[in-house]
Order: structure tokens, then C-alpha cells, then sequence
């Protein structure tokens, strides 16, 4: 089961209040392929960036690897997704420093969570006995990510602008929802290809 961050709780409560609740934002809701949604925002000096993805988007498949090519292909981009500096260039003067991500999907028989940090294995073999109880879960839904970057920032009041490369990255990817929440602007936003800059 996901667990939502109080971070992304405080969001999807403030979206439920905006004009894009209309257009159907939700949590974890079904997604539509080529279309990810950014959760951005501030807790003090902190800066959290939760990225929501179909998997069609990432790799080119919602479903556990079929081939030797799928597992690789799947491999390649938690490895690529847990590196937060070839995603995303924050404005040097916000002085913000990554200190935890986590990669997380669905295209298996059993929630797979992968993390940039040396962690307790024992998951794994939780998700082992798990299996049976998510198996009904896992199979009636399209596979996804989920991805968070936790940015610790000397001055975040000088935070002015990302720079994202998911569309270079992932071309699959034509929209990109942002919901923004900081000290001073509580938006939404969206990118299109060939789009880069989130202006806050």
C-alpha cells in the first residue's frame, strides 16, 4: 500500500481546493499514459520532489519484465532515477543539496522499492510473504512510479527556478502536471515537450 508523505498529503488537500480538481487530480488515481505529475514543495529548508509516472512512460511497459531486455531496461532507470542531478538543476543560489531518494514501482508481482541509501534488506523479504496479499492489488492495476527527492536548502527563499530533463529523458512523456506548494506560491502548473523550466 502507498503511503502518502505529509508533504503530499498537504498538496493533494490544497489541489483539492483548485480549479484543477476538475480536471481530475487525485493521488495514485489512475494515470493517463504520457502525462507525470511533480509534487513540489517546502517543510522549512526542506524541498521534496514526488514524480508519479506510468510506466509505459519510463521503460515502455506497465507489467512485470517478460525478457531479459524488460529486467535490464528496468534496472536502467531506477539507476538513472536515483540520480536527482541528472533529473533536475535547482538554482545554485537556493544552495540545495540532495539527502535522500527513493525509487519506487509497480511493475511486479510485489511493490518494489529501491532507495539511493544503504537500507535494511528485510523489505524484500517482507514483500516476499506480502506477495499473496498484493498479487489481486498489483494485477488489476497499470504498473507505475513513484520517485522522491528530499533537498535540503541553505536559502530557499533565493529558490527561483528547476530545470527538469524527464522529457529529454523519457520522450514518451508529453505533459507534466506540477502542483506547487512553497512560502510563497500555492499553484498549479504544466509543461509540455519541449518544455524545461519551472518557474517558482
Amino acid at each position: 500500500m502507498n503511503k502518502l508523505s505529509p508533504l503530499a498529503l498537504a498538496l493533494g488537500l490544497i489541489c483539492t481546493h483548485s480549479a484543477i480538481a476538475e480536471e481530475g487530480f487525485r493521488q495514485h488515481d489512475a494515470h493517463v499514459h504520457g502525462e507525470v505529475e511533480f509534487n513540489i514543495a517546502q517543510d522549512g529548508n526542506e524541498l521534496l520532489i514526488e514524480i508519479t509516472a506510468p510506466g509505459s512512460d519510463v521503460v515502455g511497459f506497465e507489467h512485470a519484465p517478460e525478457t531479459q531486455q524488460q529486467s535490464k531496461t528496468l534496472e536502467q532507470a531506477i539507476t538513472q532515477l536515483n540520480k536527482a542531478t541528472t533529473l533536475f538543476t535547482i538554482n545554485q543560489s537556493a544552495q540545495c543539496k540532495i539527502e535522500h531518494a527513493s525509487v519506487r514501482h509497480t511493475l511486479s508481482e510485489d511493490e518494489h522499492h529501491d532507495h539511493d541509501h544503504h537500507a535494511d534488506d528485510s523489505h524484500h523479504h517482507q514483500a516476499e510473504h506480502d506477495e499473496n496479499h498484493h498479487e489481486h492489488e498489483q494485477h488489476s492495476n497499470h504498473g507505475e512510479f513513484t520517485i522522491e527527492y528530499h533537498y535540503q536548502c541553505a536559502d530557499l527563499a533565493k529558490l527561483e527556478q528547476i530545470d527538469t530533463q524527464w522529457f529529454k529523458l523519457f520522450s514518451a512523456t508529453e505533459k507534466i502536471r506540477i502542483n506547487l506548494l512553497t512560502d510563497t506560491k500555492q499553484t498549479a502548473l504544466e509543461l509540455h515537450q519541449p518544455q524545461s523550466k519551472i518557474a517558482l
